[in-house]
């Protein structure tokens, strides 16, 4: 059924596309009615229960939403800096209580008391200017933050002018696709979403099929807490993001290539726009490029609020229009993937890379880094570093440098670090020399770098909340295809709230097998992953957390 929904979905194509005409149905009131979902079903000849099913999963679609003026940031970052609970009260003082609703992870981290009024995201000391914010134009919205590379400036490095900086792509145009193809693998650059699978080698599959149509999918959906190394790009670099969308169309054979842009980052959307329109002035996108037979167009597609979708198969079953569940593979995307076409999905950061890979060549890029993990990474830092902000370093930089030289250490004692997001793993300061920044050392150590996202848990942090805060995220944003995952994420978040909350002690053998079943029996990694971090608490705070266990 689900390959069928693909089929009528992608007949009308991108240009009328079913999950936008949905996100403008709930524009006037939060969420759209049951007669306009009913009259789209008909439309795009799929059932009811379809159109319902989507729009009653997305936080800013389902039926809850609707009334909402305000959302308030319950992210990890702005929970382990405890800024929420005066933000929720500032705004109770001009909003009814059904008015507010939340958003996780507005990637404020920097500087937290984030909430999102009327399209813009706020934080840092706006709250205490609302009437302003909430009767005026205010420009209060736009944050600024520390920017520093500690060697090379690539992905930091200033954005010149079109003409200039797209030279290469006008060079690559002039070569055979399969040459481009080999400097991007000869560089080996890795995934930066968390997985680290080889973007060549991706770019390669998709390739090698035999199809009409094929598509480039930009992965903005950064719905990690404490990670903003998305946001930054698509904000200050989006050229660089669009050069890495179009070089991967030219040596995929694709056509079409779509910006799926996280609903809480209102400001990405519109600066990546401006930054696709002056593609279309200057010829660079649209038919025949530079006189060529390459065609490549760029579309905007904003989500919905689901932190699911940043699973690559959840992520283009939300572009089709259905509910964004995860697909089962094989087939991959790369093989079968939106409207059941051959589809490339890259992460904002790693598509980003390309750029200094045809200026320089893929060995330029290799000879950066280490053997394995190649190249620079962003790294975010949060509010409780006293130097917090954006940084490029080289992969394989001791953690403890990031940490302690370029972050400047810690406003108050941190007891451990969540690096890389919830399913990253929790890092306690006493591993911060053990440890550098690249894909082997997170693994050998029993971690997982992810987006290389770093939020500080305060030592007056409850790690027994820290691990309710994780199995809330996980059961709240699961997707629910999995038996294990749908239930697995909730019962953890049963038990963790009953310990805290009374004299229960929680089954340890029984809390292991439960862990043991998400990370075995999950379908993606979403429900597969969570079980990390819960670990790693375990492990090394096993004294704080003995009272909530028998």
């Amino acid at each position: 059924m689900s390959k069928n929904l693909s089929e009528l979905s992608g007949r009308k194509g991108l240009d009328d596309n079913l999950f936008n005409r949905i996100g403008e149905l709930a524009k006037p009131d939060g969420t759209p009615s049951i007669e306009e979902l009913d009259k789209l079903a008909k439309e795009f000849l799929i059932g009811t229960a379809n159109t319902y099913g989507t729009a009653s999963f997305y936080d800013f679609l389902k039926p809850e939403n609707k009334g909402k003026k305000v959302y308030v940031c319950n992210g990890t970052a702005c929970l382990c800096a405890g800024t929420q609970d005066k933000v929720s009260e500032e705004l109770s003082n001009h909003f009814q209580a059904d008015e507010v609703g939340h958003m996780t992870c507005l990637g404020r981290c920097h500087e937290n008391s984030a909430f999102h009024l009327n399209g813009k995201n706020y934080s840092g000391n706006a709250v205490e200017d609302l009437p302003n914010i909430i009767n005026t134009v205010s420009e209060k919205n736009k944050d600024t933050y520390h920017v520093q590379a500690s060697g090379q400036e690539i992905l930091t490095k200033p954005f010149t002018n079109i003409k200039e900086y797209y030279a290469p792509f006008q060079a690559a145009l002039k070569k055979e696709s399969v040459d481009i193809l080999a400097e991007i693998k000869t560089s080996n650059v890795r995934g930066r979403g968390g997985a680290g699978f080889p973007m060549g080698l991706k770019l390669e599959f998709c390739r090698k099929e035999e199809a009409d149509t094929k598509f480039i999918i930009c992965n903005a959906d950064e719905g990690d807490p404490g990670a903003y190394s998305d946001r930054y790009l698509l904000e200050h670099q989006p050229h660089a993001v669009l050069f890495g969308m179009m070089i991967s169309g030219y040596v995929t054979g694709a056509e079409y290539g779509i910006l799926y842009i996280r609903a809480e980052y209102p400001e990405s959307a519109i600066i990546c726009q401006n930054a696709i329109d002056e593609l279309r002035a200057e010829g660079l996108i649209g038919k025949n490029i530079e006189g060529t037979e390459f065609n490549f167009d760029l579309k905007i597609i904003q989500a919905q609020g689901s932190y699911i979708c940043g699973e690559e198969t959840a992520l283009i079953n939300s572009i089709e229009g259905q509910r964004p569940e995860v697909r089962i593979r094989p087939p991959f995307p790369a093989q079968r993937g939106l409207f059941n076409k051959p589809t490339i999905v890259n992460n904002v950061e790693t598509l980003a890379t390309v750029h200094h890979i045809l200026e320089n060549g893929g060995a330029a890029w290799k000879a950066i880094g280490t053997e394995r993990s190649s190249g620079t990474k962003l790294v975010s830092l949060d509010s409780l570093f006293n130097n917090p902000g954006m940084y490029e370093v080289e992969m394989g930089t001791p953690l403890s440098e990031i940490v302690y030289d370029l972050g400047g250490g810690f406003k108050k004692p941190v007891k451990a670090l969540q690096i890389g997001g919830p399913l990253g793993g929790l890092v306690p300061v006493s591993k911060i020399g053990d440890l550098t920044l690249d894909f082997e050392s997170f693994s050998q150590n029993g971690f997982l770098m992810g987006h290389a996202s770093v939020v500080s848990v305060p030592e007056d942090f409850p790690i027994m909340k820290f691990i309710e805060h994780l199995f809330d995220f996980a059961a709240y944003e699961s997707c629910g295809k999995c038996f294990p995952c749908r239930l697995g994420t909730k019962r953890g978040h049963e038990l963790s709230t009953k310990a805290l909350n009374s004299d229960y002690k929680i089954d340890r053998k029984l809390f292991d097998d439960l862990l043991t079943t998400l990370e075995k029996g999950s379908l993606c990694a979403h429900g597969g992953g969570i079980p990390l971090p819960v670990r790693n608490a375990l492990q090394y705070f096993e004294s704080e957390l003995k009272e909530y266990f028998n």
